[in-house]
């Protein structure tokens, strides 16, 4: 079996962590939302498992589809990188060049640069440097799709366990509570895999989440009212 690269665990490894956060806030938002409706424990619970399988096959097959129409894409611009090297390797060999002179370097040594790296492997450079991403390097679909056929479940399971466990007079707080915690765990953990700014990131997927809740309780409540 052919060693992933970092840049492709990477991109395996945020699938499953959105996964988790989308099983958290999505099964969240159902919990809390039936129990703004009523306080039948067993009603709250199956609603929650209904939504944790549904979003479970829907993630992994959503998953699945992005990964395979990305590889998709990519190797169609390999291919007709070959075309063009094929054909007019001189055009070629001046794009990649003029990219590193619009970088800061010197003439002199961008050819120089170029020369060697076309020599190298014409291929592999001109899509790294036209398309930026490196050929024979694609995320598995497969495993992007596993990844978050287990992270969705596992994050459905927070929110089941606090509204199901906690007493019914702090359930719904107890629940919002914790789910708060969790998105504020995995939007930090989003933002580091991304290289993005970690509060910013943490405090965006918190708020998401807290909006969420509060309108389907509402929504639950109004609901109950009209039952």
């Amino acid at each position: 079996m052919k060693k992933q690269t970092l840049a492709q665990r990477i991109n395996i490894i945020r699938a499953g962590v959105m996964g988790s956060n989308d099983g958290i806030l999505s099964v969240a938002g159902i919990v809390i939302g039936v129990a703004g409706a009523t306080s039948n424990t067993f009603s709250i619970f199956i609603s929650g498992i209904a939504g944790m399988i549904a979003g479970t096959v829907s993630m992994a097959m959503g998953e699945y589809v992005s990964v395979n129409s990305e590889s998709d894409s990519q190797k169609n611009a390999v291919e007709r990188q070959k075309d063009a090297l094929k054909n007019n390797y001189e055009t070629e060999f001046n794009i990649v060049k003029e990219k590193y002179i619009s970088s800061g370097i010197s003439d002199e040594l961008a050819t120089k640069a170029t020369t060697e790296m076309m020599n190298k492997d014409a291929l592999v450079t001109t899509v790294r440097e036209k398309y930026g991403f490196n050929v024979n390097q694609f995320t598995s679909p497969y495993a992007a799709a596993i990844a978050s056929m287990i992270s969705f479940p596992t994050g459905s399971i927070l929110p089941l366990v606090a509204i199901s466990l906690f007493p019914a007079k702090i359930k719904i707080i107890a629940t919002f509570i914790a789910v708060l915690i969790a998105l504020s765990l995995t939007g930090y953990s989003a933002a580091m895999l991304s290289n993005a700014n970690r509060f910013k990131s943490t405090i965006r997927n918190v708020a998401s989440g807290m909006l969420t809740m509060l309108v389907t309780y509402l929504i639950g409540l109004l609901v109950g009212s009209l039952a």
